[in-house]
């Protein structure tokens, strides 16, 4: 602005008299007196005159214009490359190229690493139209490569250049090596057309019959081979496939057909065949007609045995005759048997090939009984179903009579009839003896008709089973074996039931067979006690007698048998024996007691293991020593024969190994879980002291904010606890310690680990068990002692918990 003039506000404007504002690509630059316009990535679009304009504080308003001239860089637009062109018309490669001033354009041929400038006097198909492009007359597949559109700014010395790749496309060129085929229909014969194609890009072939197009299916097979070879394949080929196939190459420059013809033969074909329906012992005549040229000769074959028939064959039994021959036969049955019934073929041959077509031959025949079970058993108020299955064809009806007296479909008080596939099923309830008697059948159909009779009879309970028997008698359990009785009294049996009492009592238990099994278990037997049992069995109808009475007495208490041990090594110097129990002689086993000693020394250490538990924990043990063991179960009896066992503990591991040792994935992933959790907590401690933050300050805070409102409450809680620990009338608190095994030497000390020296001041007091195995707390213990001579000693102990 001039001097001594202050204007209030300064505004540009651009070519086209809008008013410019600050943007990613323009900025404004004010001050109090001057103002200056910026354009980033100027292009051609931006030349023009801009204006300057500023107004004053009473509206006057002056401006400056401006000039600018922008010059257009080399470009080339939207410069395709491939671009494609169909052999022998004209191509007009493009090469749309601008710049201020207008540059010069030169075409360049490159082949191989040279390339040689393209003019008129040179190539007389080459001609540089006015905008620059490059027309080839009469393109050829020749003319095919790359070209350079090179463009020049002399006044600048600026040049650049694009490269084109020029593609030639060459229409196809089709031809077949055979044009007529011949097959015959419906004799799965396959046929093959080849066409061979070339042209550029390579044609695509497609193959029509009757103007559509044919696509890959189990009757065409389509392949395109290298060689420019196309292939279809017609598979079992049929009379409607003869007739004309076009072959089609299609590529960018055009397309090409031929035609190809295929011939199809007529072979034979049976054009009557029907099934035929006969009567057991009539005749049955079969025809069977075929046309086809040659005309074909028929023969016959039956199926259920593959014996074949022709002109003049007879069966061996003769019953089977065939007349005819050339496109017609007759196939005569005479006294037709149910062995009959089934398929024939007709088959029809000529040279050309044959046509087989199948009958049924179907049978009727009067109704046939299938069963032979004529008797039923039942009782009263017991349903019963008497069966009456019957084969027929047609299929037949049945009715039931009961001393000539029909029995309807809807049945009466104590009788109904039911009727499935066939099958008539009278369903009878006996109510009193006039139930029981003769039932009649009566199938008929068309053909004829039958009847059977049955009888339903009045069954009975078993008879008594027999050769009972005992075996596997011990203290407590005992088995019973018995022969099943000889009647069944008309219906199965269901179970047996055995009869059992102490030959003191006069009161019989039962137990009931696991359906229809001879063998029963008896438990619960008391030892050293004479039993009587016996058998009897049991059906629908109800049971029957019993069997004769046997006796038979089971074994005394005694002591129990040796236990079976197995081992294995446990967490650090510990090894766990397990207790497998054998017979216990009748009576629980009390106690294991386990005496063991390294191979080098003599006194036996001894452990006293609950007779409840399956395993003994010896520890601790010496390493790199080899151990004896000796197991003994005790019942009230007394002692079982000792049972040996040796096993052998292994050199010190270290220190890893005797960390995880036995560990499995579980235990160490929770040791891991432990140390990260001892790191959160050590970091939170940190926190805590150093910056007043983390979990434990906030919970201090809570308990801080808390404290004031509790102290109250915790001062009569502790005069409380107080007065109840003082008071001599209440309840003492009771610290229980359970101690299921302990480990005594052979003179009846306690054992310790090496810094232990602790006297045993009084024997150990075993808790009694309950059944279920459980700990119980009662005042009344057993004393138990194990002296240098191996005896125990057990004592009441009267002192009260």
């Amino acid at each position: 602005t001039s001097e001594g003039y202050l204007p209030v506000k300064l505004e540009w404007f651009n070519p086209q008299g809008e008013r410019i504002v600050s943007s990613q690509r323009v900025a404004l630059h004010t001050g109090e007196d001057s103002s200056r316009l910026t354009i980033y990535n100027a292009v051609v679009e931006d030349a023009g005159i801009y204006r300057c304009q500023t107004t004053d504080a009473q509206g006057q308003t002056q401006e400056a214009t401006m000039v600018l001239e922008m010059y257009q860089k080399l470009t080339f637009r939207d410069v395709r490359s491939p671009q494609e062109f169909r052999h022998g018309e004209a191509a007009e490669v493009v090469c749309d190229v601008i710049a201020s001033p207008a540059p010069a354009v030169s075409w360049f041929y490159q082949k191989g690493f040279k390339s040689m400038e393209i003019t008129e006097e040179h190539y007389s198909r080459f001609q540089v139209l006015p905008n620059n492009n490059l027309q080839i007359h009469k393109v050829t597949k020749a003319d095919e490569g790359v070209y350079r559109c090179e463009a020049r700014v002399e006044a600048r010395g600026e040049i650049d250049f694009v490269d084109i790749e020029v593609v030639v496309n060459v229409p196809p060129v089709l031809s077949i090596l055979q044009q007529s085929f011949n097959a015959t229909a419906d004799y799965q014969e396959s046929v093959t057309f080849t066409c061979v194609t070339s042209g550029s890009p390579d044609p695509d072939v497609t193959w029509h019959r009757k103007g559509q197009r044919l696509e890959r299916s189990e009757q065409y097979v389509l392949n395109t081979m290298e060689g420019g070879r196309s292939t279809l394949t017609i598979r079992n080929i049929i009379q409607g496939d003869g007739g004309g196939y076009t072959c089609r190459a299609t590529n960018k420059a055009g397309a090409e057909e031929r035609e190809l013809f295929l011939k199809v033969f007529v072979q034979p074909h049976i054009t009557q065949l029907r099934n035929v329906t006969a009567v057991e012992g009539s005749a049955a005549m079969i025809s069977c007609v075929a046309e086809g040229e040659p005309l074909p000769e028929i023969s016959w074959r039956r199926a259920n045995d593959g014996r074949s028939f022709t002109d003049g064959d007879k069966s061996q039994d003769g019953r089977m005759d065939v007349r005819g021959r050339h496109g017609k036969s007759m196939l005569t049955i005479s006294g037709v048997k149910l062995t009959d019934l089934g398929r024939f073929d007709c088959e029809a041959l000529s040279r050309i090939g044959g046509h087989q077509k199948s009958m049924f031959l179907d049978i009727e025949y009067m109704p046939k009984f299938q069963t032979n079970q004529t008797i039923f058993y039942s009782w009263e108020g017991n349903p019963v179903n008497i069966s009456c299955d019957v084969k027929s064809n047609p299929p037949a009806t049945m009715l039931w009579r009961r001393e000539r007296l029909t029995i309807s479909a809807e049945g009466t008080a104590n009788t109904r009839v039911h009727t499935i596939d066939g099958k008539s099923l009278l369903e009878v309830t006996p109510v009193s003896d006039r139930d029981f008697g003769r039932y009649n059948c009566t199938a008929r159909n068309n053909i004829g008709a039958k009847y059977q009779e049955f009888i339903l009879a009045q069954a009975d309970v078993p008879s008594n089973p027999y050769s009972v028997r005992l075996s596997a008698v011990s203290q407590r359990i005992a088995t019973v074996t018995f022969m099943k009785p000889d009647s069944h009294g008309g219906v199965p049996i269901g179970h047996y039931l055995v009869n059992y009492k102490d030959v003191g009592s006069q009161d019989w238990r039962d137990v009931k067979s696991h359906g229809v099994q001879t063998i029963v278990l008896l438990t619960g037997l008391e030892p050293n006690t004479t039993y009587e049992v016996r058998v009897a069995a049991a059906n629908g109808k109800g049971q029957g007698e019993f069997s004769h009475t046997e006796s038979f007495q089971t074994l005394p208490i005694r002591e129990p048998s040796p236990p079976a041990v197995h081992g294995q090594r446990g967490m650090g110097k510990a090894y766990r024996l397990g207790l497998v129990k054998q017979d216990d002689g009748g009576m629980p086993i009390v106690e294991y007691i386990v005496k063991y000693k390294t191979d080098k020394e003599e006194q036996w250490m001894t452990k006293l293991v609950s007779g409840q538990q399956d395993f003994a924990l010896l520890q601790p043990l010496q390493w790199n020593t080899r151990y004896e063991v000796e197991i003994t179960a005790r019942n009230v009896k007394g002692l079982s024969e000792p049972t040996f066992y040796q096993f052998f503990m292994p050199q010190k591991p270290d220190i890893i190994d005797s960390l995880f040792s036995g560990l499995g994935l579980g235990p160490v992933v929770g040791l891991g879980l432990v140390v990260l959790l001892l790191v959160l907590v050590l970091v939170d401690v940190s926190c805590y002291f150093l910056r007043q933050c983390g979990l434990l300050m906030c919970i201090t805070r809570k308990l801080c904010s808390k404290k004031t409102a509790t102290s109250g409450k915790s001062k009569e809680m502790e005069e409380g606890k107080a007065a109840y620990l003082g008071d001599g009338s209440k309840d003492p608190i009771v610290e229980m310690r359970t101690e299921e095994e302990r480990i005594t030497n052979h003179d009846g000390s306690p054992v310790h680990e090496p810094n232990e020296t602790t006297p045993l001041t009084e024997p150990e007091k075993l808790p009694l068990k309950e059944e279920n195995g459980k700990e119980t707390l009662k005042p009344d213990m057993i004393e138990i002692k194990v002296h240098s001579d191996n005896s125990i000693h057990t004592k009441q102990d009267d002192s009260k918990a």
